[in-house]
C-alpha cells in the first residue's frame, strides 16, 4: 500500500505481537461468580463464542488490523471470515496462505480463517447475513455508517472503527525539543494515511511562531521517495484518487482562509507522491479542518487559553486520538478528566499516532465507538449469559 518498510515490518510485529497477547489471554477469559439472593442458589456470567465474524479491513493496515481481531476471535472460539480492502489482496492471500498452514499443521481445517476478495457487494453481503455474529468494520465513517445501518436492521453486532481528526495541543510550558519530532512522526508518517494521524496542530499564541519554524525546517528535511529505500521516511499516496482529495482540499482550504507554509504541491515522478503540507491562517471552525483528508495536510492553529484549546479538540464530530504537551499536573488531570479530551485516545507528551496492544484502541462519536486489541475488548467477540 505505499508504507515505507520500517512501518511494514512493525505492522507484522503487531500482529505476533497480538498473537502472543491473545494466548495469555486465553487461559484467563471467564465470568464472575456472584452471590445470588435466592439462598442454596448460585448465580454465574458464562461467556460464549458469537460463532462467525466478519472481519472487513482498510488498505492503510492491510496485516495488523485483521490481526487483532483475528488473534482475539481465535481465542473467543470464533472462526474468522475476512474481507480486505480490495487494492490491497495480495497482502490478504498471504496473510491467509500463513494462517492456513499453521492450522493444518495443527490439525485443524484451514477454513477457520477464510478470505474473500472483493468490492463493496462483498462488504454488503458480510453485513446482512444473520450467519455473521459479528461484523468487525474498519474503514471511512460514510461507509461505516451504512455497514452499521445493515447490520443493526438484522440485529446484529458490530465493532466499528471510522475515521479520525487528530488534535495536538502544544503549551507555552512543552518539553518543546518533543515536540517538532512528535507532531512530525504524527502528520507525515504513513504519508498522512492513518486513522490516527495528527491533522489538526494548536499551539499556545506565545510559541506559535517558533514551532511553525521549527516544523518548517523538519519538513523541507523528509526524505519522500521509494518506501523500499531505508532513508525514505514518507512514501506515496495509496491511489491517485487520493492525490485528487489531497490538491482539492488544499484549494478549499485556501478558499477558507489558509496559507500554505510548506509544502502543497503533487511531486513530478512515477507515483502517487506529494509534498507533505503545513497551513496556517484557518479558523479551527473551518469546514476543511473539521473535514478528514486522508493525506499529509496539517492545519496548524493559534490559541489563547486551555479552555479554548480543549473545545477545539472536541468540537470535531471524530473523536479517536488526541494528545497535549504540558509539564503542568493540573492540566494533565484536567485533560484525562471528564471536561478534558472526548477521544478514545487521551495521550499526553507522546503524539496520537500508535498504539499498545494492552490498551482498547477505538474512538466515541462518528469514529464509531468500538474497542480493539487489548483490555476487554474480547467481550466483542463473545456472548454473555447469565446463568
Amino acid at each position: 500500500m505505499g508504507k515505507i518498510l520500517v512501518e511494514g515490518v512493525g505492522e507484522v510485529q503487531e500482529y505476533v505481537d497480538i498473537c502472543d497477547y491473545a494466548v495469555g489471554l486465553s487461559r484467563i477469559v471467564g465470568g464472575p461468580i456472584l452471590p445470588s439472593e435466592r439462598p442454596g442458589h448460585a448465580l454465574i456470567e458464562q461467556w460464549n463464542p458469537v460463532g462467525l465474524v466478519g472481519i472487513i479491513t482498510a488498505f492503510n493496515f492491510p496485516v495488523a488490523v485483521y490481526g487483532w481481531n483475528n488473534a482475539l476471535a481465535l481465542v473467543c472460539g470464533d472462526v474468522c471470515l475476512w474481507k480486505g480492502a480490495p487494492t490491497t489482496s495480495l497482502t490478504s492471500v498471504a496473510v491467509t496462505k500463513i494462517i492456513a498452514q499453521v492450522l493444518e499443521d495443527n490439525k485443524l481445517p484451514g477454513a477457520i480463517c477464510s478470505l474473500t476478495c472483493g468490492g463493496a457487494d462483498i462488504g454488503n453481503a458480510i453485513a446482512k447475513d444473520e450467519r455473521v455474529g459479528l461484523v468487525s468494520f474498519t474503514g471511512s465513517t460514510n461507509v461505516g455508517k451504512q455497514v452499521a445501518l445493515k447490520v443493526q436492521e438484522r440485529f446484529g453486532r458490530k465493532l466499528l472503527e471510522l475515521g479520525g481528526n487528530n488534535a495536538i495541543i502544544v503549551f507555552e510550558d512543552a518539553d518543546l525539543n518533543l515536540v517538532t519530532p512528535s507532531v512530525l512522526f504524527a502528520a507525515v508518517g504513513t504519508a498522512g494515511q492513518r486513522c490516527t494521524t495528527a491533522r489538526r496542530l494548536f499551539l499556545h499564541e506565545s510559541i506559535h511562531d517558533d514551532i511553525v519554524q521549527k516544523l518548517s525546517k523538519a519538513y523541507e528535511q523528509v526524505r519522500i521517495g521509494d518506501p523500499w529505500e531505508s532513508d525514505t521516511l514518507c512514501g506515496p499516496l495509496h491511489t491517485k484518487q487520493a492525490v485528487e482529495m489531497f490538491l482539492s482540499a488544499i484549494e478549499q482550504a485556501k478558499c477558507e482562509g489558509g496559507t500554505v507554509v510548506c509544502g502543497g504541491k503533487v511531486i513530478d515522478r512515477p507515483g502517487n507522491f506529494v509534498e507533505p503540507t503545513i497551513m496556517t491562517g484557518l479558523a479551527h471552525d473551518s469546514p476543511i479542518v473539521h473535514k478528514e483528508t486522508f493525506a499529509p495536510i496539517l492545519y496548524i492553529l493559534k490559541f489563547k487559553t486551555e479552555e479554548e484549546a480543549f473545545a477545539w479538540n472536541n468540537e470535531v464530530k471524530q473523536g479517536l486520538s488526541s494528545s497535549i504537551f504540558t509539564k503542568d499536573l493540573g492540566r494533565i488531570f484536567r485533560w484525562l478528566g471528564p471536561k478534558g479530551s472526548d477521544c478514545g485516545i487521551v495521550n499526553v507528551n507522546i503524539p496520537t499516532s500508535g498504539a499498545e496492544i494492552g490498551g482498547a484502541f477505538g474512538g466515541e462519536k462518528h469514529t464509531g465507538g468500538g474497542r480493539e486489541s487489548g483490555s476487554d475488548s474480547w467481550k466483542h467477540y463473545m456472548r454473555r449469559s447469565t446463568w
